[in-house]
């Protein structure tokens, strides 16, 4: 139940009513608060950049600058230069016969009012802009709510809105995790929460009471299958650059990479290899993204001791020792290969900077056993069997697929982004984002001329008219 001191409730308020006073939103307005947005996030990038490093404790500008800004710049901006063509009527076929009497059919789509957008920390800019890029390409007007474990993020963000943008059409709430349940329990008109599956079930059951529609973008154990016609080196480097990108701290990160068993020590070793060569030294490397803080970097630890405890062979990648720079909280890769299947490592997202190997004698059975976890967001294929690669699509099934690659699908701003099951549900990114969050209403208009009455359709119904309809029972 929402406080009575919420944050939130009267900043929906003033927007839905704002909202109402509006009526239909003009193209031209659409864009210009899309670039007014841009316009934000270019003056403010430095500022941005700096919080995120700052939270994370020595994140790189880089790092930030690429994934968060430019990244939500591009979502931006591609909804800026395409929601003109996404919002013309769809004319749809009429109700015969009434067709041919000039009666016409077809769907409107217009926006749902007010959405609230809960970001998380990982991408902590990224996962609230790059929805709110859909919500106002689709007509809405949004309230954000940053993760509080960003906590200088939070607040850049937040006086980056207040100073270029209009209330009326984006605010921002800050604050911690009850803030946030309070602002899950408002009467939103669409409610988007990316973060862990466990906190997505209570934001989806707090907006159930409000019958809100929720968009969850969640996660998983997002697997990697190599087939037997991959190359392996190729394939490690790719996998070594994708897992490294924040550390690990990505919901498309790669989590379990399943290879021939014959190719398991080759793959480890090119791994090692590739993520050496990426980051040689680590404890005073300022491109290696540290972990978000010390609960998080216990937590990491923890998987892997508890994996090696029960007998699971563990490599580092790289030359830092194991356990990594806990001072700076910058850990290196660790390879878990083949942990016991209930050890915590294999049961829960990983989300940080170890992965785990497993080896199969036949792709089916790597598949097989992926089938019996949840849905994950994310999953990845390598190798040049077409006919293996379509197998693999036909039998999964994930948010989204990259192949021959990792982490790659998400940067696709012409398709939709978002999970599946345990993962998620409902999108952004595209056309498919402006569907998300808009009314898709059907309009049904008569023609000139009812026939009905001197086609004894209407009552007192006779026996002509029954025969009629029992005509229609066709298979």
């Amino acid at each position: 139940m929402a406080s009575a001191t919420s944050l939130a409730a009267p900043l929906l308020a003033a927007q839905q009513q704002a909202f109402r006073a509006e009526g239909p939103v003009p193209a031209a307005v659409r864009q210009q608060r899309l670039q007014a947005v841009i316009d934000m996030l270019l003056a403010h990038a430095d500022r941005l950049c700096d919080a995120m490093g700052q939270d994370f404790g020595g994140r790189s500008s880089v790092f930030s600058l690429m994934n968060d800004v430019l990244g939500s710049l591009s979502s931006l901006k591609h909804a800026r230069d395409h929601l003109a063509g996404w919002m013309g009527d769809e004319a749809r076929p009429a109700v015969a016969p009434f067709d041919n009497f000039g009666a016409t059919a077809w769907v409107r789509f217009q926006p749902k009012g007010v959405v609230g957008i809960i970001g998380t920390w990982n991408a902590p800019v990224f996962t609230l802009l790059s929805p709110l890029a859909s919500a106002l390409a689709a007509g809405n007007r949004a309230v954000l709510k940053p993760s509080e474990v960003a906590p200088r993020t939070a607040q850049a963000l937040a006086d980056a809105v207040r100073e270029c943008l209009d209330p009326a059409v984006v605010a921002v709430v800050t604050g911690d995790a009850a803030v946030a349940a309070d602002f899950s329990a408002q009467p939103w008109n669409h409610l988007v929460f990316t973060g862990s599956t466990a906190v997505g079930k209570k934001v989806m059951q707090a907006a159930s009471s409000n019958l809100v529609p929720v968009t969850l973008e969640l996660g998983g154990k997002s697997p990697v299958l190599i087939g037997r016609s991959a190359d392996i080196r190729d394939a490690a480097e790719r996998i070594a650059v994708g897992k490294s990108l924040n550390s690990g701290q990505l919901c498309v990160a790669p989590d379990t990479v399943w290879v021939h068993r014959s190719q398991l020590d080759a793959l480890a070793a090119a791994l090692q290899e590739f993520y050496a060569g990426l980051y040689p030294d680590l404890a005073a490397n300022a491109d290696v993204t540290p972990v978000i803080n010390d609960q998080h970097f216990a937590r990491v630890e923890s998987y892997v001791a508890d994996a090696s405890a029960r007998g699971a062979r563990v490599v580092t990648a790289g030359d830092a020792p194991a356990g990594g720079n806990a001072a700076q909280r910058r850990m290196p890769l660790r390879l878990v290969i083949d942990p016991a299947a209930d050890s915590a490592i294999a049961r829960h997202e990983i989300f940080g900077p170890a992965m785990v190997l497993r080896g199969f004698d036949d792709i089916a059975e790597a598949v097989e056993a992926l089938n019996q976890d949840e849905r994950p967001l994310a999953l990845y294929y390598f190798g040049q069997d077409a006919a293996e690669q379509q197998w693999v699509l036909d039998h999964t099934l994930s948010g989204g697929v990259s192949i021959n690659d990792v982490t790659m699908h998400p940067a696709l701003h012409d398709a939709p982004f978002g999970g599946v099951g345990a993962s998620g549900m409902g999108h952004y990114h595209g056309r498919e984002g402006f569907l998300e969050f808009s009314h898709q209403r059907s309009v049904y208009r008569a023609g000139h001329h009812d026939p009905r009455r001197e086609w004894g359709m209407l009552p007192p119904y006779t026996p002509a008219f029954e025969q009629m309809l029992r005509a229609a029972l066709t298979p």
